[in-house]
């Protein structure tokens, strides 16, 4: 809820994700598989570009330095996991589950993750453009010192999401559904569409002051001096 002082203080924090990895295996395959089967293995600076691993398991993985750009990882599990520095642009994430998964210092653009599930997730640090959150469900999710451009939540479900020392510009969150979530902390919130959305989430007294002249618009008020 956006509260003033006078409301219940502060909202349900977000459980970040405990990750205890193993020590990883080198991954020497090939290439991805749909459907593929990937367990305790270290992807290190792997081109991924392009290849298929719709509906593919990684579990206790980590993917450091991997190229990403328009690899289709639809409907993957992405599970006790970490991604870090990766990059690429249309990568296909659509219908994933992202669960106790830590994605630091990516480069992403154009990111497809509508209808994706993301339990216990912290995103730390990178930027990310036009991504695409659309009718997802997200619990428990950190982002922290990134910044996203663009990010689409239209329609999707935010249940205990935190956005610490974040850039956020032009977020869309038309018809999204919010429960528990913390803006105070954004560095920068620009929300480009569904500031009618607000309630579930909560915001400081100087983002309500930023926010008031596309308030006023959408509640059709006229401010004149």
């Amino acid at each position: 809820m956006v509260r003033g002082a006078a409301g219940r203080p502060g909202v349900r924090a977000a459980r970040r994700p405990e990750l205890r990895l193993p020590a990883p295996e080198a991954f020497e395959g090939g290439g991805l598989e749909p459907d593929g089967d990937y367990d305790g293995l270290e992807f290190a600076g792997t081109d991924l570009a392009g290849q298929d691993g719709a509906g593919a398991r990684f579990m206790d993985c980590a993917l450091r330095g991997c190229a990403l750009d328009e690899t289709r990882l639809s409907r993957a599990r992405v599970l006790d996991s970490v991604l870090d520095s990766v990059r690429g642009v249309g990568t296909d994430l659509a219908g994933a589950t992202l669960r106790d998964v830590e994605l630091s210092d990516a480069r992403l653009g154009g990111t497809q993750l509508h209808g994706a599930v993301l339990e216990r997730v912290r995103i730390r640090g990178g930027k990310i453009d036009f991504l695409n959150l659309r009718a997802a469900a997200l619990k428990d999710v950190v982002f922290e010192g990134c910044v996203l451009v663009e990010p689409d939540f239209g329609g999707a479900r935010l249940e205990r999401v935190e956005f610490v020392d974040c850039t956020l510009k032009g977020v869309d969150l038309s018809g999204v559904t919010l429960k528990d979530v913390d803006l105070r902390r954004a560095a920068s919130l620009e929300i480009a569409r569904g500031v009618d959305r607000l309630s579930g989430a909560v915001i400081s007294p100087t983002q309500l002051l930023d926010l008031a002249p596309v308030l006023a618009g959408e509640l059709g008020i006229a401010v004149e001096g």
